[in-house]
């Protein structure tokens, strides 16, 4: 049986029985083949029993929790069976000193640099990043290579911005909350991806806080962050891109709230259907000569990374062939 990702977008509870989990709400009560769920993304208001989270530790699956507006707010991270001391030493060392770390800050942002070029190329934009680039190699601080991806990153949303409809422009990017339509989609899909590299890293050895491009801090899976930056231009842009140039998500799927704009149900809902869809849809891995899904592409990048960290093979960044 094929694993995949549970959505919860309406109130409930979740609770077992026996062997059994189940989730009920003012629906009904609808068992849950706990044998086919890779983690869980809660939305709704929803109570999970004690004996429920213990079944979930057992099976080793995460389950992520948003707010009410559509934004991440944590985590339950089972305890991990794949720890390696080994690793996490190497890990932590290559945080310590400052070249390693520079190495990987600047792979991080060079890598979501060409895939966010690739994208403009995709959307008859202007796209060339060569002078950001350039300098990105010659910064020495933590800071300056964060200014650098800034600058990147600005510069993307303006070229992004000439390509969508009306009523669809990003002007200036905002988060919490988001000011207009575009925004509100944007953050939706990267606390959607933010969540589900999370899972993926739990399904490895690295450790989830040790991090270079983004400061280790508590309360955050700040490796996620990192990673993420690859991630977001081929997952997240061209899900939101694709979505309202479709006309899949129209105007009547956002709400005012919060002093801004957020997505209603019925807009998560048809969200999160295609940010599915399209993380289990494959492509011909040319190192690999076989096809992958997208999501084991983010487990793949992992991979890379762990044999950067014990010295087996030269981190370089998924840049997008798709």
């Amino acid at each position: 049986m094929r694993k995949r990702s549970l959505t919860l977008l309406s109130d409930g509870t979740l609770f077992r029985r026996e062997n059994t989990l189940y989730f009920e709400n003012e629906k009904g009560r609808k068992p849950l083949a706990i044998e086919g769920i890779y983690d869980i993304y809660i939305y709704g208001h929803v109570t999970i029993t004690s004996q429920a989270l213990h079944y979930l530790a057992q099976k080793g699956i995460v389950v992520h929790f948003f707010n009410h507006y559509g934004f991440y707010d944590g985590s339950f991270y089972p305890r991990e069976t794949l720890l390696s001391g080994d690793l996490i030493i190497k890990q932590a060392k290559h945080y310590l000193e400052k070249e390693k770390r520079m190495k990987l800050a600047k792979a991080f942002v060079r890598g979501g640099a060409k895939n966010m070029e690739r994208n403009l190329r995709r959307w008859k934009a202007k796209a060339d990043f060569s002078r950001e680039l350039e300098e990105l190699e010659e910064v020495e601080k933590i800071t300056e290579i964060m200014n650098v991806e800034a600058r990147i990153r600005e510069k993307y949303y303006a070229s992004w911005d000439k390509t969508l409809p009306d009523g669809f422009k990003i002007v200036k990017r905002t988060r919490r909350p988001p000011k207009n339509e575009m925004n509100a989609l944007i953050s939706f899909l990267n606390s959607r991806l933010y969540a589900t590299i999370i899972s993926e890293i739990y399904n490895t050895q690295l450790a989830p806080t040790i991090s270079y491009l983004h400061e280790p801090h508590e309360r955050r899976f700040s490796l996620a962050l990192d990673i993420s930056e690859i991630f977001k231009p081929i997952i997240a842009d061209r899900i939101a891109n694709r979505l309202v140039k479709q006309g899949v998500i129209r105007e009547e799927h956002f709400r005012e709230d919060m002093n801004g704009v957020l997505l209603t149900e019925d807009g998560m809902r048809r969200v999160v259907q295609e940010y599915n869809k399209e993380l289990s849809s494959s492509v011909k891995h040319p190192k690999l000569k076989k096809n992958v899904t997208k999501q084991r592409l983010i487990r793949l990048e992992c991979y890379k990374l762990i044999k950067h960290l014990v010295g087996l093979e030269e981190y370089e960044p998924l840049i997008a062939w798709f």
